[in-house]
């Protein structure tokens, strides 16, 4: 059914929507309280983009260019290396290019770092949350942890650390996957997103554990056989609701992580993202051993409510701005 455009000005979400959230938000902001977690608020804007090829900075027009934050984790790295150690922000994220069933352009994102937390106790917290603002609804969901190596091979069949683009590609035609040409990484994330992920249990909390180094993103590698990247993922039955490092604290390692990504960017035809020199100063002056997770608050509020789609707990979806 068609909407009129004469209905747009009323909001995408129910009354019961927008009230849910307000109460999500207490909710959240009560749980830090009680763990001694400080909230901050950093800015919106930035004058260094975000050189993930995976993520697109939405930029303004003014006296110098400018980029509406994707995340707040450079600005809040910054405050952890002035002497703050534990902080959380609650606040608004922008992503050019991500509109779906569970993308929108803008989101309300919560992101929290601890210092002299282990990343995989991070993730312990992380569910600790969910089943708080749940208030018993995920009381009952089973947990499980597993390696990002032994998830793959669960339900592909491939070590994800010793199999070629050949492989994967072979895997997604016999999965009735159509694309074109990909890189390895490129190819794991699809099968993740096509193949996996649809195939987790329902009412089942997942952390998936330890990627490959190549998508370490900020995470720390350790050097294991084979090195992995310290990095969680949460899955809230189907749906990826978090993403967690144990914090890359080298400044010169970071710095070569951020130019590899705009190399990648060049390949690839798209704007290189100037380079957040603060945050690299920042790490020079040492960052605390800390771990740090983003989680989508929209997505959670999605599954409390249970609905199917981002833009029924948002006020004004994007179509309606």
């Amino acid at each position: 059914m068609t909407r009129s455009p004469e209905n747009n000005w009323r909001p995408s979400a129910s009354r019961n929507a927008i009230e849910a959230r307000a109460r999500l938000l207490s909710r959240i902001r009560r749980f830090f309280e009680e763990r001694n977690v400080l909230e901050v608020e950093t800015p919106l804007m930035t004058t260094a983009g975000n050189s993930d090829p995976n993520i697109q900075s939405i930029s303004t027009d003014s006296l110098r260019k400018q980029y509406l934050r994707t995340s707040a984790e450079y600005a809040m790295k910054r405050l952890l290396a002035s002497g703050h150690r534990n902080v959380y922000e609650l606040g608004r994220v922008f992503r050019a290019g991500e509109q779906g069933q569970y993308h929108h352009p803008e989101f309300t994102m919560l992101e929290w770092y601890r210092s002299g937390m282990d990343y995989l106790d991070l993730a312990s917290e992380v569910l600790d949350l969910i089943r708080f603002c749940g208030q018993g609804q995920f009381d009952d969901w089973d947990e499980r942890r597993v390696s990002y190596s032994e998830l793959m091979a669960e339900h592909t069949g491939l070590d994800p650390f010793n199999c070629s683009e050949t492989d994967l590609s072979a895997l997604a035609a016999e999965r009735g996957i159509m694309t074109g040409p990909l890189g390895l990484q490129e190819w794991l994330d699809l099968l993740i997103a096509e193949v996996v992920q649809p195939d987790l249990p329902g009412e089942t909390l997942t952390v998936v554990y330890d990627f490959p180094p190549e998508q370490a993103a900020l995470a720390r590698i350790r050097p294991d056989d084979p090195p992995v990247a310290e990095r969680f993922e949460v899955y809230l039955g189907q749906m990826e609701l978090a993403n967690g490092y144990q914090e890359l604290t080298d400044a010169n390692e970071q710095l070569r992580r951020f130019e590899k990504e705009n190399r990648l960017r060049e390949i690839r035809g798209e704007e290189v993202a100037p380079i957040d020199m603060n945050l690299v100063l920042a790490l020079r002056h040492g960052l605390p051993d800390c771990s740090g997770v983003a989680l989508g608050v929209d997505r959670l509020l999605m599954s409390i409510l249970k609905l199917d789609r981002i833009d029924t707990v948002l006020s004004f979806s994007s179509d309606r701005i």
